[in-house]
C-alpha cells in the first residue's frame, strides 16, 4: 500500500524537475511513510517525452525488497503501483515457469513480467487493489490502471504537452502555475451525492480514472478502456433456492479471505458487530492458529454505539479485542478531514472512520473490513423500500399522485430516521419514476432544494450537465435485471467507489493503515451479481444468503439486529458546539461573495435546524464541507502536510 505520482511530458517547458517530483511525493508521504523513490527520465534528442515517476511506500511484502519505482531485467519498463496483488505468488510460479527472472519476493516485480508475458491483458490476472503507471521505454507508451471496484484512488490531468498523474489531487497541485479553477457543474454533483462521482473532479482538467478502467497513453493519443464490469447482466435464474448458493458463496468468501492474510506485517480486522465485519473476522479466525486482533470504537450517544455487538462477535470468535470510546472534538479534527479528501467529502461517518484507523494502526499495520456486503447483498433498508415502492409501479399514476398529494398533509418529523419521516418520503415520491424516487432518497439535495439552496448563476450549469447524470446513466447498464438488483448494481457502480471506498481509504491511509475487505474481491462481486433478487432479499430482511451461508460464525443477536450505520451525532453538534462555526462560516461575506448559494435559503436551514424544527444535520453538514475546503484548496495553495486548525 504506497502513494504514486508522476509525469510524462513533450514540450520542455512542461518539464517536472526532481525538487517538483520530491514536493508531489512529500503531500502524500503519510500513504507511505516507510520509504521513497524516484525515477527522472529526461527528454532526448530523437523527441523521446520525458518521464518523472515517484513512489511512497507502506511496506506490507518483502519489506527489505521491492523498491520502487522497479524496473524489468534491462530496464525498458518501470512501474509504480499503489496497492496489493493478493495472488502474486501463484502469478509468480506461472511466470517462472514461463522463463522470467526475478530478483525481489513482493508483488510489485510480478506486474511487470505480466505485462511482459501478456501485454495490456496483463490486468485480467490480478486479482487485488491497484492503482498503477506502467512506463515502456520501447513502445513508447505509458500505461495507467485501477482496480475493479474502485479500491485505490487515481487523479490525472491531461494537458497541452504533459500527463501528470497522483494518487491524492495535493500531489498534482505542487506543479508549479498548474491551474485550479473550480469546475461548478462538480459543485452541483457533489450537492447531489455529497461526494464528486468520477470520472469528473472538483477542479477543471483534473479528472480521475474510473474504476476497472485502463488509461493507454502513445504517440500522442490518449485513450480509456473499461476492462471489467460486475455481470448484473449475466443472472443465473436457475437456482432460486438459498441453499443453491450456499456452499459457492462459502468458498468464494473463505478463499478471498485466505489471500487477504498474506502479509508480512501484523494484521487485525475492524469488528462493528455488524454481519459483514462479523463473517470477515471469523473466516479470518478459522484460518489462523493465534487470536485476530479486532478493533471497534464506540461513542457516548447509545445510538451510535455498537460495542456491545462488536463484544459478542469477539467473544464467539475468540478474538483478542480492542475497543475504545471517543468523544470526537469535531472542530479539532475538521481540518485534518478537509485536507485529507483533497476535494469536498460530505459522508459524517469518515470521522469515526479516521479514529477508528488511528486506534488500529497503533497496534496492526494490515486490517480487514466487512466493505460492500449492504451493496452486494442487499443490506441496506432503502433496498427494501425500493422493492415496496416499485410493487406500486403497477397503480394508476393518478392514484400514486393522490398518495403523494396526501402525504404533504402528513406533520414533518425532526429526528432523521424516524418511522414516519420515512414513510413521508416514500408515500411523497410515489408518482415519479422509479430511478428519479431513488434518486430523491439518496441526494443531499435532490431537484427541488438544490434549486432553492443554490444561486441563480450556479444553477444555470445543472442545464449543461445533469449533477444526477452518474445515478441515472448506471440505471441503464443492466437494464434487463429487476428493479431492486439495477439499484444495488447502481450503488456498486456510484456509492460504492464514490464514497465508501473513498471513505475507507482516505481514512486508514492518512495513518499509513491498509484495509482490505474480502467482499471487494470480483470473485465474490461477479457471484453476488448473478444471484437473483430471491435468494438476498425478502420484504422482511437482505443479506439473507449471507446471514444463512455464515450462520455459524454470527451470534444470534448479530442476526436479527436492525442496522446501525456508522455515523456521529451532527444533528447534535449543529445545535451546540458547532452552531457558532456554521454561523462563522457559511453566513461569512466570504461564502457569500463566491456567489454560489443563497444566501437567505442557507439561513433558513440553519435556523430550522438549530430550533429543532427540522434536522438539517446532513444538509448543512455539506455545505460546510464545500466552503472549508473551498477555503483551503482554492483561496490558498494546501499545504504539504495537514493542518491542526481551521
Amino acid at each position: 500500500m504506497c502513494g504514486i505520482a508522476g509525469a510524462i511530458w513533450w514540450l520542455a517547458e512542461k518539464r517536472i524537475s526532481r525538487d517538483v517530483l520530491q514536493r508531489m511525493t512529500d503531500a502524500i508521504q503519510h500513504r507511505g511513510p516507510d520509504a521513497e523513490g524516484h525515477l527522472l527520465i529526461d527528454q532526448t534528442a530523437d523527441r523521446r517525452p520525458g518521464v518523472a515517476l515517484g513512489h511512497r511506500r507502506l511496506s506490507i511484502i518483502d519489506v527489505a525488497g521491492s523498491a520502487q519505482p522497479l524496473g524489468n531485467e534491462d530496464g525498458s519498463v518501470q512501474i509504480v503501483f499503489n496497492g496489493e496483488i493478493y495472488n502474486y505468488r501463484e502469478l509468480r510460479e506461472t511466470l517462472l515457469a514461463a522463463g522470467h527472472q526475478f530478483r525481489t519476493e513482493g508483488d510489485t516485480e510480478v506486474i511487470v513480467h505480466l505485462y511482459e508475458q501478456y501485454g495490456l491483458d496483463f490486468v485480467q490476472h490480478l486479482r487485488g487493489m491497484f492503482a498503477l503507471v506502467l512506463w515502456d521505454s520501447r513502445e513508447q507508451q505509458l500505461i495507467a490502471v485501477r482496480d475493479r471496484m474502485g479500491q485505490k484512488p487515481f487523479f490525472y490531468r491531461m494537458e497541452d504537452g504533459r500527463f501528470s498523474f497522483a494518487s491524492e489531487l495535493k500531489a498534482l497541485l505542487q506543479i508549479p502555475g498548474i491551474a485550479r479553477q473550480l469546475d461548478r457543474r462538480s459543485v452541483l454533483r457533489y450537492l447531489t451525492l455529497q461526494y464528486v462521482p468520477a470520472p469528473h473532479s472538483m477542479l477543471e482538467g483534473f479528472r480521475r480514472l474510473p474504476p476497472a478502467s485502463m488509461a493507454i497513453l502513445k504517440d500522442g493519443d490518449f485513450r480509456i478502456e473499461r476492462y471489467w464490469s460486475p455481470p448484473y447482466d449475466e443472472p443465473d435464474l436457475t437456482r432460486t433456492a438459498i441453499d443453491d448458493w450456499r456452499e459457492e458463496l462459502r468458498h468464494e468468501m473463505t478463499e478471498a479471505v485466505r489471500l487477504r492474510l498474506r502479509s508480512d506485517v501484523p494484521l487485525g480486522a475492524f469488528l462493528s458487530g455488524g454481519i459483514d465485519s462479523t463473517i470477515v473476522t471469523g473466516l479470518m479466525q478459522q484460518q489462523l492458529d493465534r487470536p485476530v486482533q479486532t478493533f471497534s470504537i464506540g461513542f457516548p450517544v447509545a445510538a451510535f454505539d455498537e460495542r456491545a455487538y462488536a463484544r459478542q462477535a469477539s467473544e464467539m470468535q475468540g478474538t483478542d479485542h480492542h475497543e475504545a470510546v471517543v468523544e470526537p472534538d469535531a472542530i479539532s479534527m475538521l481540518p485534518k478531514l478537509i485536507w485529507h479528501y483533497d476535494e469536498p467529502f460530505s459522508d459524517s461517518s469518515a470521522i469515526p472512520t479516521m479514529y477508528l484507523s488511528q486506534m488500529t494502526r497503533e497496534h496492526v499495520t494490515v486490517a480487514l473490513t466487512g466493505d460492500a456486503g449492504d451493496e452486494l447483498f442487499c443490506g441496506y433498508d432503502r433496498y427494501r423500500a425500493v422493492r415496496i415502492a416499485a410493487m406500486t409501479d403497477f397503480v394508476p399514476r393518478w392514484s400514486r399522485r393522490m398518495a403523494a398529494a396526501f402525504a404533504t398533509l402528513i406533520p414533518g418529523d425532526p429526528r432523521q430516521k424516524s418511522f414516519r419521516r420515512r414513510a413521508k418520503r416514500l408515500l411523497e415520491t410515489l408518482g415519479q419514476n422509479s430511478e428519479e424516487r431513488y434518486l430523491n432518497w439518496i441526494s443531499i439535495f435532490n431537484r427541488s432544494p438544490l434549486r432553492q439552496v443554490t444561486s441563480d448563476d450556479l444553477y444555470e450549469y445543472s442545464k449543461q450537465a445533469d449533477p444526477a447524470a452518474a445515478i441515472l446513466d448506471a440505471y441503464g447498464m443492466f437494464p434487463d435485471r429487476d428493479f431492486v438488483t439495477r439499484t444495488t448494481a447502481v450503488d456498486v457502480e456510484t456509492y460504492l467507489p464514490g464514497d465508501l471506498l473513498t471513505k475507507v481509504d482516505i481514512a486508514s491511509m492518512h495513518v499509513g493503515l491498509e484495509c482490505r475487505s474480502p467482499m471487494l474481491d470480483h470473485k465474490v462481486v461477479e457471484l453476488a451479481a448473478r444471484m437473483p433478487i430471491g435468494v438476498k432479499q425478502s420484504l422482511k430482511h437482505g443479506k439473507l444468503v449471507l446471514t444463512e451461508t455464515f450462520r455459524d460464525l454470527i451470534p444470534p443477536d448479530i442476526q436479527t439486529r436492525k442496522k446501525m450505520g456508522f455515523g456521529v451525532p451532527i444533528d447534535h453538534w449543529f445545535r451546540n458546539e458547532l452552531k457558532p462555526l456554521l454561523h462563522d462560516v457559511l453566513l461569512s461575506s466570504r461564502c457569500r461573495d463566491r456567489g454560489l448559494l443563497n444566501a437567505g435559503a442557507v439561513q433558513q436551514l440553519i435556523d430550522q435546524h438549530t430550533s429543532g424544527q427540522f434536522d438539517h444535520a446532513y444538509r448543512l453538514w455539506n455545505l460546510l464541507c464545500l466552503e472549508l475546503w473551498q477555503q483551503m484548496y482554492l483561496d490558498d495553495i494546501p499545504p504539504i502536510v495537514a493542518p491542526s486548525t481551521i
